[in-house]
């Protein structure tokens, strides 16, 4: 029996300036590249919660089927996934979740989903913890200590996005979305 050795062995070191300076540029444009993908989904996630605030507020018939799926309020699929059901509660509720109060929620609203799991709790964290990955929800420690999750969005305050301020020189029933 023959035995087949193979050698690992290290990158070399880069033999002239242009390939340091290749790396380099490389380097700095995809770190430029992923600040801009965070800032273009907190924009997303606000213009999102604006929009979802919006539905409840006067309803989903102002909006058509392609916003409202958009904004995954639209008419479910026939088996509706447990992601977009986690983007849904994260992205409706009013203050931050621990994986516990999502998984009520989830419960409350979508209860078929939840018995599909073999431990839903887990299946939350795992969920809400790949959407901070994503960007779309972010993570930290509340007051008691214990991990929660909320939807990104530019500002706390989404009725701020929605109505206008007083006195912004918009006509009354004008909505602004824009960068508070």
């Amino acid at each position: 029996m023959s035995t087949l050795a193979t050698t690992i062995t290290s990158p070399a070191a880069p033999a002239n300036r242009h390939v340091e300076e290749v790396i380099r540029s490389a380097q700095y444009e995809l770190s430029h590249l992923l600040r801009q993908r965070a800032e273009i989904m907190k924009r997303i996630g606000t213009v999102k919660q604006t929009l979802v605030c919006l539905a409840m507020v006067f309803g989903e018939d102002a909006f058509t089927p392609e916003l409202l799926q958009l904004v995954g309020r639209g008419k479910p699929r026939k088996q509706p996934g447990f992601t977009r059901a986690c983007r849904v509660v994260l992205m409706e509720t009013a203050t931050p979740l621990e994986a516990r109060q999502g998984l009520r929620e989830l419960q409350r609203r979508f209860p078929e989903l939840v018995e599909r799991h073999k431990d839903p709790l887990a299946s939350v964290t795992t969920v809400f913890n790949r959407l901070v990955g994503y960007a779309e929800v972010r993570a930290f420690l509340n007051a008691r200590g214990r991990r929660v999750w909320e939807w990104i969005a530019e500002s706390n305050d989404v009725a701020g996005a929605v109505l206008p301020p007083a006195g912004s020189g918009l006509p009354s029933g004008t909505t602004s979305i824009s960068k508070q």
